[in-house]
């Protein structure tokens, strides 16, 4: 069974440099383009783990996570703050709201795999 990875992006190209490099990675991948339409897809396809970007259309990647973490369906799922925006105010907000890790673009693979794994081994403990 792969582990389901739900990425919320709004940048078409980071999109699918996202996608393919997760899938190279043995993982199944979902994709959003706005807050609105992960918390949807959170809810609908169940994923083990969320990577989010935090400067979204509509409602922000902090709101959307704050939204997932309030939420009984999927309050569990951890969510990676995924941004180019400042480590430390991703850090600080990110944390706030509810976020498992923080990873700043561009991110390799390699880094991608290992957040993913820390995290659900995190979630499992």
């Amino acid at each position: 069974m792969s582990i389901k990875v739900l990425i919320v992006e709004d940048h078409a190209d980071s999109l699918e440099v996202l996608t393919i490099q997760l899938q190279a990675l043995g993982y199944e991948v979902i994709e959003a383009t706005s807050g609105e339409e992960g918390i949807e897809k959170a809810q609908v396809y169940h994923p083990e783990i969320i990577v989010m970007d935090l400067g979204l259309p509509g409602i922000d990647g902090i709101e959307a996570t704050q939204r997932l973490k309030k939420n009984p369906l999927t309050t569990h799922i951890p969510v990676i703050a995924h941004s180019a925006w400042p480590e430390d105010k991703v850090r600080s907000e990110g944390g706030r709201a509810g976020m498992s890790d923080f990873l700043t673009k561009p991110t390799p693979p390699y880094r991608f795999k290992s957040t993913i794994e820390r995290c659900l081994k995190a979630r499992a403990n």
